[in-house]
């Protein structure tokens, strides 16, 4: 893996051999749409019937931002995780979430080497473009909080220098939310980092004839062949930031996520990071459907996978937060058209 980025605390970015990066290419949203297409056509070789957690998927990559697939066992969240990852050719690193795993185990740590008599920085398991983290919740919160700087700032500091994580960087979370022996609830900070939250949900019965099908031969895991590559995805996620959001869609968004604020059935709204990450995620669904606009649908389409995670009912109340997204969805009023 090609060397990170050191910076000191009050230091500009200083490359270390092996980091320099390929010509950036520049994409239209028409290529992207292309691209996103192969990619998603590609993990569905391997989950069946799931199209559109499948897109989720790959929205969520396109914003750049990080994915939680939240479902019981054995349903393929680290299938998903896996094929997304084999899809893009770029740098992949898993990390098994364990009651023993170690914050340095996820960002790395300086080890004093006895010939040189100077400190070597061990990189962790956060460097990568792909980070997938199986059974996140099964790490003490100590280590679950070793995630929060790369995950917001996408650099690890140890030992007061900064480690600048390489773009794209995404990081693809599992965890299981129904056994709850020896785990640790994600705190409000850590699920407020994830852009989505996705359940995969059990298959169709032709799904999952099919799935048996195509599993009981081999591995079409170890099939996946890459459809694309790191520079190209930068490529890609940089003409997703250009799609259009009018003023009345942005306000549209500031609106749900306020209004999640207010209801005295949630305890914890959605917070302006939710906002931005619902506009972010909105515009690659916009790219993804071939559009260079956003509409108020993208947005609402995408409330219960962006906001739902992030909010805390009130205690007693009982209430489902999807439910009472459904209800804040249809009460806001939509701006009409997109041009603003």
């Amino acid at each position: 893996m090609d060397s990170p980025l050191a910076t000191t605390s009050a230091g500009a970015p200083a490359p270390q051999p092996g980091a320099r990066r390929a010509a950036e290419v520049e994409l239209d949203l028409a290529e992207v749409a292309r691209l996103s297409e192969r990619i998603r056509a590609n993990v569905e070789r391997v989950i069946e019937g799931k199209t559109a957690v499948v897109e989720s998927a790959v929205v969520v990559l396109l914003a750049e931002g990080h994915l939680l697939l939240q479902d019981v066992p054995g349903v393929g969240k680290t299938m998903l995780s896996k094929a997304l990852a084999r899809s893009i050719d770029c740098t992949v690193k898993r990390i098994q979430f364990t009651p023993d795993l170690l914050p340095s185990d996820v960002t790395g740590v300086s080890v004093y080497d006895q010939v040189s008599r100077t400190f070597e920085f061990r990189p962790g398991g956060v460097f990568a473009n792909i980070v997938v983290g199986d059974e996140i919740n099964r790490a003490s919160p100590k280590t679950q909080s070793a995630l929060l700087e790369c995950m917001e700032e996408r650099q690890v500091t140890v030992d007061d220098t900064t480690y600048v994580l390489e773009r794209p960087f995404m990081v693809v979370a599992t965890q299981n939310p129904v056994e709850m022996e020896g785990t640790y609830a994600l705190p409000e900070a850590q699920r407020d980092r994830f852009m989505a939250r996705v359940s995969l949900g059990y298959p169709t019965a032709e799904s999952e004839l099919a799935m048996v099908r195509s599993h009981t031969g081999g591995d079409p895991l170890a099939e996946l062949t890459p459809v694309t590559d790191a520079a190209t995805l930068r490529a890609m996620c940089a003409a997703v930031s250009r799609v259009y959001v009018s003023e009345p869609v942005q306000r549209y968004a500031v609106a749900l996520a306020a209004g999640t604020r207010t209801d005295p059935e949630i305890a914890l709204g959605a917070s302006p990071r939710a906002t931005l990450h619902l506009v972010r995620a909105a515009q690659a669904l916009a790219a993804l459907r071939g559009r260079d606009f956003v509409l108020p649908d993208d947005v609402s389409g995408l409330a219960d996978r962006v906001l739902a995670h992030r909010l805390v009912p009130t205690a007693g109340s009982g209430a489902d937060v999807s439910a009472l997204l459904a209800r804040l969805v249809s009460r806001v009023p939509v701006p009409d058209g997109h041009a603003g």
